[in-house]
């Protein structure tokens, strides 16, 4: 896969793919949450916001404050980066690298939140954030 998961660019083109192909996310409903993907690396921390509305993604948006999300999806660059390489080789996210599989098992990227109703957003949409990641096949094919 391309470089660049950990950029505000990456997230904008998973959110482009998003919203131009609305009939992806019809089956799954309409989708409220707003989620906050934290990437740990030595260099630093990416943080962005990602806003679900209806059938789409309404906006992405660098993070350098207080959390403002429903939940907070956190992990080390590499296991993100091992979860979309999935992605692009099977065409979806795959056994222990679906966003689900990495979060419940908890040992390489966990969901946090303060709010259990934020929380709970996270099982409740679940599969439409998992389509959402698994735009990267198209990403990914598209930026090369």
């Amino acid at each position: 896969m391309s470089a660049g998961i950990g950029t505000v660019a990456f997230f904008d083109a998973l959110a482009d793919e998003m919203n131009a192909h609305p009939e992806r996310y019809a089956p799954l409903g309409e989708a409220e949450m707003v989620v906050e993907v934290v990437m740990s690396a030595p260099t630093g921390d990416f943080r962005a916001r990602l806003a679900f509305e209806g059938l789409g993604c309404s906006g992405v948006t660098a993070v350098d404050g207080a959390p403002d999300a429903d939940f907070r999806l956190t992990g080390p660059l590499e296991a993100w980066q091992a979860m979309f390489d999935d992605i692009v080789a099977h065409g979806r996210a795959t056994g222990k690298h679906t966003i689900n599989s990495l979060a419940l098992m908890g040992d390489e990227i966990v969901c946090l939140g303060d709010d259990p109703m934020g929380l709970d957003k996270f099982s409740r949409f679940n599969q439409t954030l998992q389509e959402f990641l698994d735009g990267a096949r198209h990403v990914a094919a598209g930026a090369r």
